[in-house]
């Protein structure tokens, strides 16, 4: 009762006592079936709903439980349910999760910063799938604030049977990185269950749906939860690999009068290693690094006098990436992984090695990482290395830290940045963002402290997607300021601007969850040249329905002052001058819970001086837990009738995913664009027995589909490989 009534005046409004996590006693079968007297030693820990109505009791009985010893963190699952014939499991693939079957996951915030969190989920089909949240989950539907790609060790089973599902996973402690004090660890905790049957979300503890879109990973309002006596093991992993394959390739000879056929075999050896330093420190080793198991990038069009973003996908640049990211906005970065061992025509170039450092000192994250890659047709051998530090301040929701990124060729030619960024909850769901960076390179004058080689943002938002909200910025870049290992989409501007909201969230009675409208507004100047470049005002409306439809559309106003050509294509282009054009856009998204469900993005209207009409429309048919087919088609016709000009064009992929078991799959993606004239054809058959083995058997081919487009005429096929690796993890 004391407790009771004296818990307010301890206890801070938005913390809540930590919960005891129970040493384990007794035995456990890991078998799927949590029927072992050790699991009922130990609370369950209490669910509510999530969604589509914050703070109902669960229709369906949910319990988990949690216990460890040295060497395990045990997480026991009863998930019952009223009618065993609907529960969905419409996948067995390895990292994937999908709207349309029922899952369970697992949100763990090992250092309890409030910021980044390890996410373990499964199905009742058994698969595994782990990922990182980072920035406390502050994303939209166009930023998704998940790392899907990071993998690390653990083991999970299920059994179904006329009760419900059930669960018990196994996490070594050795894939947990944490900071002991005292003799215990604090971690944060989230326990999730979706029902796409009921369209609801059970979660543990009690985090609203206020958020925005990614409210359940929102890691700041996970539980504390204590562990007494849990010593850190130190991971040792020796991963070689073997790779075998043989290239074809058609390309141009020196005098371009003709294409050459070439033909090259591949006989390749490789080795990772992954060593635990101190409980808190991490090191990865790279030898020989090969990505030949990547699925090829999405065929794009860009439409935009701009550069277009590709994701990372490659796995040694993903694990943990978290902790690298030093975004400046949403589209800029000074560091994308992508200018490692990729030209600036995304062709391979060889990565000799590298070594990553990251885990934690004093209260300091740590990210560290330096690879070296040979000598390619286009790019000098060359060395990277990236050191990020941040550091949390003044409260739990606040940190500062900076970034410090080098490129050295030998050729002589350096380019060095460096970054300091911090960002403050000032008060409440009110957050500030301060970020500054400077590059040096030859050829420059290179001065400290002066905007021509800088880059700065600003930014003022309220993290509360309830009522009015808002997110406002103002941000520039010099003419010479050039991020050599970042992404930058546009240079030599500054620009001011902000979205505003006002979301409606509605009662249970409504078929709505939320809705509202958004007013977005960006202003582009030159600083070289003092003049507005480009302006954007669009209002937009929000709809979201507790059946899981989704819709946003509305009015954009855009300005732009070209002061060069702007070439669309070889044979469409738009003269210098000024442009002023509306245009309508939205996005229609269909019940993901569903197993044949869209996703539908249109814009269409005035385009500089033409029109324009751009649809995306991306289906995906989750056939069964074996067959799944998904796609997208990109069509985009733009005409400048005045001027006699029009530009289409056609970009379609499909893939097709076959999943025998949790272990063996296979997949095929095929992708054609109109643009470059080619298919690109990419198949895989993937078995993993086991986290860290596995066998790839991959094939790759490109074919041009017009032979007269060009003097001389290229040949159907312009490149094909295949290759076979595999890879043997070694515990030590």
């Amino acid at each position: 009762m004391l407790a009771t009534v004296f818990t307010p005046f301890i206890f801070p409004a938005d913390s809540i006592p930590p919960v005891i996590i129970q040493k384990l006693q007794g035995e456990i079968i890991f078998d799927g079936i949590p029927d072992e007297p050790a699991w009922q030693l130990t609370e369950s820990f209490p669910f509510i709903t999530h969604s589509p109505v914050f703070g109902n009791e669960p229709d369906e009985k949910t319990e988990a439980r949690i216990l460890y010893d040295e060497k395990y963190v045990y997480i026991g699952a009863w998930f019952y349910t009223k009618d065993p014939s609907k529960i969905l499991s419409t996948s067995k693939l390895r990292d994937e999760i999908k709207p349309d079957c029922d899952w369970f996951a697992v949100i763990i915030d090992s250092y309890n910063d409030n910021e980044n969190g390890m996410s373990f989920w499964t199905t009742p089909a058994g698969l595994r799938t782990d990922m990182e949240v980072f920035n406390d989950a502050n994303g939209s539907y166009l930023y998704e604030p998940l790392n899907l790609s990071w993998n690390t060790h653990w083991e999970v089973k299920t059994h179904v049977n006329e009760k419900g599902w059930f669960v018990e996973m196994l996490i070594p402690v050795s894939s947990l990185r944490f900071q002991e004090k005292d003799g215990q660890v604090t971690m944060g905790l989230i326990l999730i269950r979706w029902i796409p049957e009921h369209k609801s979300i059970y979660i543990f503890p009690r985090i609203p749906n206020e958020f925005g879109p990614y409210s359940m990973w929102k890691v700041s309002r996970a539980q504390d939860v204590v562990f007494h006596g849990l010593a850190s093991h130190k991971p040792f992993y020796i991963t070689p690999y073997a790779l075998a394959g043989v290239s074809q390739l058609n390309e141009l000879n020196e005098a371009e009068t003709d294409y050459e056929f070439s033909r090259d075999q591949k006989l390749d050896a490789g080795l990772d290693l992954k060593y635990g330093i101190t409980s808190n420190l991490t090191m990865d080793l790279t030898l020989n690094t090969d990505f030949a198991q990547v699925e090829a990038d999405d065929e794009k069009v860009n439409l935009t006098r701009f550069s277009l973003f590709f994701e990372e996908k490659r796995q040694f640049f993903l694990e943990r990436a978290s902790i690298f990211d030093f975004k400046i906005g949403q589209s800029n970065t000074m560091f994308y992984s992508r200018r490692i061992g990729l030209d600036e025509d995304f062709n391979l170039v060889p990565i000799i090695g590298g070594v990553r450092l990251i885990g934690r000192k004093s209260g300091w994250d740590i990210g560290l990482m330096n690879m070296q890659t040979a000598k390619s047709d286009s790019l000098p051998s060359e060395n990277f290395g990236i050191l990020r530090l941040k550091k949390r301040m003044l409260n739990q929701h606040s940190y500062m830290g900076g970034i410090y990124t080098s490129r050295l060729g030998l050729d002589g030619s350096f380019n060095q940045v460096y970054g300091l960024d911090a960002v403050v909850r000032v008060t409440g769901d009110e957050y500030l963002k301060l970020v500054w960076g400077q590059s040096f390179e030859n050829d420059f004058a290179n001065k400290p402290l002066v905007l021509t080689n800088a880059r700065y943002f600003v930014n003022w938002e309220r993290r509360w997607n309830v009522g009015f909200h808002y997110d406002i910025f103002l941000s520039g870049g010099g003419p010479d300021y050039n991020p050599g290992i970042g992404f930058q989409r546009r240079e030599d501007y500054t620009v001011y601007g902000g979205t505003f909201n006002y979301t409606w969230m509605m009662p249970a009675a409504s078929p709505l969850v939320r809705h509202g409208p958004e007013l977005t507004a960006r202003d582009y100047f030159s600083q070289s040249r003092g003049i507005r470049e480009s302006a954007m005002l669009g209002l937009h409306y929000l709809l979201e329905f507790k059946s899981l439809w989704q819709c946003y559309f509305g009015p954009e106003y855009s300005y732009e002052n070209l002061l060069e050509l702007f070439e669309l294509s070889d044979d469409v282009n738009i003269p210098v001058g000024n442009y002023s054009f509306l245009q309508l856009t939205g996005m229609i998204m269909t019940p993901m819970s569903q197993p044949l469900r869209m996703f539908l993005n249109f814009e269409g209207g005035g385009y500089y001086d033409g029109q324009v009409l751009s649809v995306t429309a991306m289906p995906n048919w989750s056939i069964s837990s074996t067959f799944v087919l998904s796609g997208a088609y990109i069509f985009s016709k733009v005409d400048f009738s005045r001027r006699e000009q029009h530009f289409l064009s056609h970009i379609g992929r499909i893939k097709a995913q076959l999943m025998f078991s949790t272990k063996l799959s296979a997949s095929a993606f095929i992708q054609y664009n109109s643009g470059s004239h080619n298919i690109i054809s990419n198949f895989r058959f993937r078995y993993n027995p086991r986290e860290g083995n596995d066998l790839w058997i991959v094939y790759n081919e490109g074919t041009n589909t017009d032979l007269t487009r060009e003097v001389p005429n290229p040949p159907r096929l312009a490149a094909r490989t295949v290759m076979l690796k595999y890879t043997y993890t070694l515990r030590l």
